[in-house]
């Protein structure tokens, strides 16, 4: 995806030993991508949120790839933790921008349009198909030379 070297940083499973998300750090773009996989209940997202979060302190990332492609289920339970408790956090640690790819599932997508429109206001916030082309547009969001953050 992209030209710079990229480091994983964890790979969690949820409660049946199934993948559930990767986490994956480009330092040269500041790019945090979360890749989700499987059945996702709200439940299981705030557990991947909350370890992914671990990061926070030591790496700098602006940028957020969350890739929901390879997901299914309803997580919208999770939607107001992820608006009341993460975005703040979020939005402290100086995230500017996600690109987010929906998954092909009708209950997911729910969940995902709710999110969109409750990060819209706050960050820059795009939907994709396409990985590439996500990458390309949050490269673009970042802040120019002598911004913060």
């Amino acid at each position: 995806m992209l030209s710079s070297p990229a480091t994983q940083l964890l790979s969690l499973t949820d409660a049946h030993g199934a993948p559930l998300a990767e986490y994956i750090y480009y330092p040269e773009q500041r790019i945090l991508y979360v890749r989700w996989h499987g059945h996702l209940t709200g439940a299981e997202v705030i557990r991947g949120v909350q370890e992914g979060a671990q990061w926070r302190e030591q790496l700098d990332y602006p940028l957020i790839l969350n890739d929901k492609s390879d997901t299914s289920g309803d997580w919208s339970d999770a939607l107001p933790w992820l608006q009341y408790e993460w975005l703040p956090q979020a939005l402290k640690a100086g995230v500017r921008a996600m690109a987010y790819l929906f998954s092909p599932d009708r209950e997911n997508q729910f969940a995902s349009h709710e999110f969109i429109a409750a990060l819209r206001p706050h960050i820059a916030i795009e939907q994709f198909d396409d990985p590439a082309a996500a990458m390309r547009w949050l490269v673009q969001q970042a802040p120019l030379p002598g911004q913060p953050g």
